[in-house]
C-alpha cells in the first residue's frame, strides 16, 4: 500500500482520473494457457501467530479452487503455531506441509526458497494474520493470473479486518470443531477498553485509506496502465517461474537484503521486465491491522520499502523523461513491422509490451510515470506542510487543509454510493491521522537519506 502517498488531492489522482476517462484497452485476451490447469500452492509464512493460524487456515477451507499443496513457514515461533496448526488441519482433513526454522530469516526467503523448492504453476503467498472472506478468491486471481503471459502477479481489494468479522470466524463450524477440542486455544484479541479503541481507531483510518486507494486510485491506474505499481503482498498469486527467475537475478547481486517489504520490491522489479501487477476488485481478503501505536513503524516500513525500491529501479522512476524517445520507437516500430508483427503474435493480450529490462532502460515503461509522480508527492507534499509551519504560513496551510479534505471525503463517498453519508463522517474524522502519517513520511525521507548518503547502509530486509 505504498506506492501512493496518503495526499488525496495529487498527481496521481490525475493519473487515475485521466485513466478512467480513457478507458481500458479493448483488445480481448488470449488466455496462453487454461486457469484450470494451473497447479497452486499456497504457502503461509507464520511468527508467532497462534491467535491467527487457525482462522487463516479455516478460510482456505471454502475456497472454491483447492490448492495442490498447503506449505505453513514457521519462522521460528515461540508460540502454539504449528500445535494450532497441526490440530485444526487434522480436525478438518486438511493436508498441510510444516517447514519449521530454529530462528527467524524473514518472510522474503520464505517466498524465495518455496519458488525454488516447489514446482506449483502459481505460488499462492497468504501472511497468516489474513483470511479470505471471498470464497472465490483464489479462483479470481489465478483466472486473472493467466488471462496473460504478462501478467505476472493478481491480488483482491484488501480490507482490515474488525472484531466482528474475527467473532465470526471463530463461531464458524469448523473453528468450533476445534476449539471443542482444545478449549484452551484463545484467538480474540484483548477486550480492555484501551485496545478496542485502539483496534478501532486503526481500523477506522485503513479502512478509509485502503477503499480510497484501491477503489478508486488503483482501480484508474489498472485502467489506464493494466497494472498497479506492487500487489498487496498479505494475499497475492504469482506466476512461480517468474518470481523464481526475479530471485535468482537478484540474489547475486543483494542476497535477501531487498527492501523492507518483499512485496513493494518484487513489484518493481517484475514492472522493470516488462510483466504487470493486476488487482481485482472482486474478491476480498481481510488482514489483522497493527493498532494505532504501531502504526508509525508500518508506515516507516512501507514508505522506506518504497524510496528504496525507486533507488534500485531508478530507470522505471525516469521513465517519464524517455517517454517521447519511446514514442518514437513505437511509431517507428508499428509503422515499419506492424503487419508482420501482428502475423507473428499469435496471443491478444491487453496493455501488452515487449519484456525485458534493457527495453526499461533504454525507453522506460508506462507504469513508471505513477512511480515518479509518487515519488514527488511523497517528497514535496510532506516537506511543502513542514515549511508552512515552519513559516507558519497558518492561512495557506488550513486552506490546502480543507480544500483537500473537502476532495478527499466527496471522494470517499462517490465511490462508497450505499453508504455516503457514513464514509463522509469516517473521511473527516480520519483527517488528523492522515495528515499525521503524511508529515511522517518527512521523517522517513532523512532516514532513507541517512541511510544511502550518510551510512552507505542498503541492508534492508524484511
Amino acid at each position: 500500500m505504498a506506492a501512493t502517498p496518503y495526499f488525496i488531492l495529487s498527481p496521481n489522482l490525475i493519473l487515475s482520473v485521466i485513466g478512467l476517462i480513457h478507458g481500458e484497452d479493448k483488445t480481448v485476451a488470449t488466455p496462453p494457457q487454461d486457469w484450470r490447469e494451473a497447479s497452486v500452492n499456497v504457502v503461509i509464512p507464520a511468527l508467532n501467530e497462534e491467535k491467527n493460524i487457525v482462522l487463516c487456515l479455516a478460510s482456505l477451507l471454502h475456497q472454491t479452487l483447492k490448492p495442490n499443496n498447503i506449505i505453513l513457514v514457521d519462522d521460528g515461533s515461540k508460540d502454539l503455531t504449528i500445535a494450532h496448526a497441526i490440530a485444526f488441519c487434522r480436525e478438518n482433513h486438511l493436508n498441510i506441509t510444516i517447514i519449521h526454522r530454529d530462528h527467524p530469516i524473514g518472510k522474503t526467503p520464505t517466498i524465495k526458497r518455496q519458488a525454488r523448492e516447489f514446482t506449483s504453476d502459481v505460488e499462492f503467498i497468504i501472511d497468516s494474520d489474513t483470511i479470505l472472506e471471498s470464497p472465490n478468491y483464489i479462483q479470481r486471481v489465478v483466472e486473472e493470473l493467466y488471462k496473460g503471459v504478462g501478467i505476472a502477479s493478481a491480488c483482491g481489494t484488501i480490507l482490515p479486518i474488525r472484531d466482528k468479522d474475527r467473532k465470526a470466524m471463530i463461531q464458524s463450524p469448523e473453528v468450533v470443531k476445534f476449539t471443542q477440542k482444545f478449549p484452551d486455544a484463545d484467538m480474540y484479541l484483548k477486550q480492555d477498553p484501551f485496545h478496542i479503541f485502539a483496534r478501532k481507531v486503526s481500523n477506522l483510518y485503513r479502512e478509509v485509506l485502503y477503499l480510497f486507494l484501491q477503489k478508486f486510485i488503483y482501480h484508474g491506474q489498472m485502467v489506464f496502465f493494466g497494472s498497479i505499481v506492487n500487489p498487496v503482498g498479505c494475499a497475492v498469486a504469482y506466476k512461480r517461474e517468474y518470481i523464481k527467475n526475479l530471485f535468482d537475478k537478484y540474489e547475486p547481486i543483494l542476497g535477501d537484503d531487498l527492501t523492507n517489504s518483499e512485496d513493494i520490491f518484487i513489484g518493481f522489479a517484475l514492472l522493470k521486465e516488462g510483466y504487470r501487477n493486476i488487482q481485482l476488485m472482486d474478491v476480498y481478503a481481510r488482514s489483522q491491522e497493527p493498532e494505532i501505536e504501531r502504526i508509525p513503524h508500518e508506515l516507516y516500513m512501507w514508505s522506506s520499502s518504497f524510496f528504496q525500491s525507486c533507488y534500485y529501479f531508478d530507470d522505471l522512476v525516469r521513465s517519464p523523461f524517455k517517454s517521447f524517445k519511446s514514442y518514437l520507437h513505437h511509431k517507428k516500430a508499428q509503422k515499419l513491422h506492424n503487419k508482420e508483427i501482428q502475423k507473428k503474435r499469435k496471443i491478444a493480450e491487453p496493455y501488452r509490451q515487449a519484456f525485458g529490462e534493457g527495453l526499461t532502460m533504454q525507453y522506460g515503461r508506462p507504469m513508471g510515470w505513477v512511480i515518479f509522480v509518487s515519488l514527488l508527492e511523497k517528497t514535496f507534499f510532506p516537506a511543502t506542510l513542514f515549511a508552512m509551519i515552519i513559516l507558519q504560513l497558518w492561512e495557506g496551510l488550513l486552506l490546502t487543509v480543507l480544500f483537500e479534505t473537502i476532495a478527499s471525503v466527496t471522494i470517499l463517498a462517490y465511490i462508497n454510493k450505499t453508504k455516503r453519508l457514513e464514509y463522509l463522517f469516517k473521511g473527516i474524522l480520519v483527517t488528523p491521522i492522515r495528515y499525521a502519517s503524511i508529515l511522517f513520511d518527512f521523517v522517513t525521507m532523512f532516514r532513507f537519506a541517512k541511510d544511502i548518503w550518510l551510512g552507505k547502509k542498503k541492508g534492508w530486509r524484511k
